[in-house]
């Protein structure tokens, strides 16, 4: 398989194989960026010869401004592995970010659901909660 084919088919494979919904975003010299589940789990970046395959996080730097930090998990130089192999290391890549990521969620004390630690106000306190509990009026 060429390199063209080979990149198709990993656009497609990503496409089908992270969290849905994936979200895909290109930038203007040509890499291609899938972030993968609802809030985001998996970060993948398509380049011309790699793949980096990351966790997703972040950080609030300000009240309004959320700042995308993915922690990489691995590097695929995907031109010189053999599809077999390559679409292995990729499988076990995304799985094992998305593992990472789901056991960063924490339970919250209040309503009990599952929630992204950046969508955490207090520990233990999802920001739905705390809102609804600290008497603040909006």
């Amino acid at each position: 398989m060429d390199a063209p084919e080979r990149y198709e088919q990993l656009i497609a494979f990503l496409n089908s194989n992270l969290p849905a919904p994936v979200e895909l975003q290109e930038s203007e010299d040509g890499v291609l960026q899938f972030i993968g589940g609802d809030p985001a789990e998996v970060v993948a970046v398509l380049t011309n010869t790699s793949l980096i395959v990351s966790q997703f996080a972040g950080v609030w730097e300000s009240t309004f401004k959320f700042t995308a930090k993915p922690r990489r998990v691995g590097l695929l130089k995907w031109r010189r592995l053999p599809e077999n192999a390559l679409l292995a290391a990729l499988s076990s890549l995304i799985k094992g970010a998305r593992e990472a990521r789901l056991a960063s969620f924490q339970d919250c004390q209040y309503c009990g659901r599952r929630t992204a630690p950046e969508y955490m106000h207090d520990a233990g306190v999802c920001q739905s909660c705390t809102d609804k509990h600290s008497g603040a009026i909006h």
